[in-house]
């Protein structure tokens, strides 16, 4: 099924969304709009003190293992990270994920668990939106797990010394990795239709590593 699709799953769900979040963001002095015409991308400058970003590095370094994809055929030289998903019960990730979903204004049962990403020198996350493809076999699993993924939540963690910047390639935003900033985006467009335009990368890593932690959002509660 086409991403532009009209009886695309979820859109309405998407879009009622969109609108919520947009004017949630919209009215926040601390949230700073990307420019650009191709999608809705927000970043939010210390959004984590130091401390917190030095606990999540922490934390991520006790649960990375290699990265996992739906199809595991191209793992290997599509995602070459080290990414674990954090205890949610744990009350430090509880409050993380809290603020988060404020800033927002989604419902917490909403959101996934909130996954640490780590890259080496070398790895990186080749372009890829995080919506998913109805006609994947992996949809029907997806779709019972909470449906289509709205927002995106990624936060930066540490000054990296070489690359790793998340780069949006049809918008040709590159976006270099600042400690404690993050970054929002919208996987739809206005009218709750998938954004091809949301398509990113995470460009190698020259020269030291890269933590960032993610946290995505679905339609519906998540399970």
């Amino acid at each position: 099924m086409p991403a532009n699709s009209p009886t695309f799953p979820d859109q309405d769900a998407l879009k009622r969304i969109g609108a919520s979040v947009r004017q949630r963001l919209a009215a926040d002095p601390d949230v700073y709009l990307v420019p650009t015409d191709k999608a809705e991308i927000f970043a939010v400058g210390d959004f984590f003190s130091p401390a917190e970003c030095q606990r999540l590095i922490t934390m991520i370094d006790t649960v990375a293992r290699p990265s996992q994809l739906h199809d595991t055929a191209y793992v290997a030289k599509f995602r070459t990270s080290y990414s674990g998903n954090f205890d949610p019960w744990d009350p430090f990730v509880m409050s993380v994920s809290r603020r988060i979903d404020d800033l927002l204004g989604i419902a917490p049962r909403c959101g996934e668990t909130i996954q640490g990403q780590r890259y080496l020198p070398g790895q990186e996350f080749k372009p890829h939106c995080d919506w998913f493809y109805p006609d994947q076999p992996y949809w029907p699993t997806e779709r019972k797990r909470g449906g289509q993924r709205s927002w995106t939540a990624m936060a930066f963690l540490n000054e990296v010394e070489e690359g790793g910047h998340t780069h949006f390639t049809n918008i040709g935003a590159s976006i270099e990795p600042k400690p404690g900033v993050l970054l929002l985006w919208n996987n739809a467009k206005l009218d709750g239709t998938p954004n091809v335009d949301t398509i990113h990368a995470g460009t190698p890593v020259i020269k030291g590593v890269k933590y960032v932690l993610t946290r995505w959002y679905r339609v519906r509660p998540f399970s």
